[in-house]
């Protein structure tokens, strides 16, 4: 009985999170449905969501093989970003005026279109992966800096204060107060970027690659397949999602204190 109800009380938790995003999508996919095939619209204007799903498991090997390149590209720009943020967030930390010398070069890289950096970045380095590398980084590097910084500062002073009184170094202070205060807005941080680098990703093999999501949606594009781009513009969603749910679970194993507070009444 234990076990039966227990499983029962994941499944309501489950479906009380996940029900109602879930019955907002299927109700958009059924408008359009109904959209589609009431109003007699073109296939090339507007496909039904029927044929999108019907086409993308048709194209599944394709969608499968472009969806791998992005994925790696994704993986590896967004652990080079994330190494970057985390090296100079440290830094900056350590060394303040570093921090008023550099912070503005960094919201400079920001406003940059990426529409007009992605060419020069394949032109620099190629059609292989580390333009698609430098792009998520640059797309999802300032988001997770800004993150850890922030954490940094909201360190609890008398801790700090405290740790110092007894003779700790600020290698350890940073260590045992700053660093812990920041996981928070860390994954915060995280949960921003990570929507990104997929977007970066795909950009990136918009201005030049051999195999990606972006060349595969450049090439339905071309042939005039809104089916196909809208296919693996679903397909895209779902890695974001998934990446995102990723971090999600990274936080919890993480921060197992958080979660307890939350069941707190």
């Amino acid at each position: 009985m234990s076990n039966a109800f227990a499983r029962r009380r994941v499944l309501a938790r489950l479906f009380s999170h996940s029900g109602p995003p879930v019955a907002a999508v299927a109700a958009l996919f059924a408008g359009w449905e109904a959209y589609v095939q009431l109003s007699g619209i073109s296939a090339t204007t507007l496909p039904a969501p029927s044929r999108i799903l019907l086409q993308a498991w048709h194209q599944r090997d394709a969608l499968a093989r472009h969806s791998m390149a992005t994925v790696h590209a994704t993986a590896f720009g967004f652990a080079a970003s994330l190494s970057a943020a985390f090296l100079f967030s440290v830094i900056i930390d350590f060394f303040r005026p570093l921090r008023r010398a550099l912070f503005p070069v960094f919201i400079i890289t920001q406003t940059l279109p990426l529409v007009a950096i992605a060419p020069l970045v394949v032109l620099w380095f190629g059609f292989g992966l580390t333009p698609k590398i430098v792009l998520v980084a640059l797309v999802t590097f300032f988001p997770m800096l800004v993150a850890l910084a922030q954490g940094y500062e909201s360190a609890d002073r008398d801790i700090a204060a405290l740790l110092a009184s007894m003779g700790a170094s600020r290698r350890r202070i940073f260590l045992m107060a700053r660093l812990p205060s920041a996981l928070p807005y860390f994954f915060a941080g995280l949960r921003i970027s990570i929507t990104y680098a997929v977007v970066g990703a795909i950009f990136a093999e918009y201005a030049g690659a051999a195999r990606g999501l972006g060349i595969y949606i450049l090439n339905a594009k071309n042939n005039f397949r809104p089916d196909l781009v809208l296919a693996a513009v679903f397909v895209s969603a779902t890695l974001t999602l998934l990446l995102f749910g990723a971090t999600v679970l990274l936080q919890r194993a993480a921060m197992p204190w958080a979660r307890l507070s939350e069941k707190r009444p």
